[in-house]
């Protein structure tokens, strides 16, 4: 039943893998234990920032890190659940999709159980766009997996033989 959905259960354990390395990596390794502690790989460009987020993605609903762990939870079993279903048979695009958000969604996850809080590193101060993580950019390369499914058209559905 695990290889059911094969490309599903590859995404997610591929994006958890490189989202947690990625976390441990820098926490532990490259920057000191000081909120906002920015190392310029690019100065003004691309920076490496060490924030946490009690919030979900881009910081909204700042208070909601006790709730968000529990969603986090459901979100992942839900998506487990789909896989592991006989009911459903995913297509590639949907398997990797659903696979991707999974991991972000266990990725960040286990930062909620574990710190209490997201931990976020990758920080583009060109656009001024919000500090994010490996999870983050998973969910929503697994949500573009989902739009490119849906929009592939669906195989006819399989006849009955019915003998006399």
């Amino acid at each position: 039943m695990f290889f059911k959905n094969r490309f599903f259960w590859l995404a997610a354990l591929v994006g958890l893998a490189l989202d947690r390395l990625t976390k441990v990596l820098f926490v532990t390794y490259i920057f000191p234990p000081i909120l906002n502690y920015t190392i310029p790989v690019i100065p003004g460009v691309f920076h490496f920032t060490y924030a946490l987020n009690p919030g979900a993605a881009f910081s909204i609903f700042p208070g909601g890190s006790v709730w968000l762990r529990w969603l986090s939870l459901g979100v992942s079993l839900g998506l487990m659940v789909l896989a592991w279903s006989k009911r459903f048979t995913l297509n590639r695009w949907e398997q990797v999709g659903y696979g991707f958000i999974l991991s972000g969604a266990l990725g960040n996850g286990i930062d909620r159980f574990l710190v209490g809080e997201v931990i976020d590193f990758l920080d583009f101060r060109l656009i001024r766009f919000p500090i994010f993580n490996i999870a983050d950019t998973f969910i929503n390369v697994g949500i573009v997996c989902l739009l490119i499914a849906s929009f592939k058209p669906s195989p006819p559905p399989e006849r009955e033989i019915v003998r006399k």
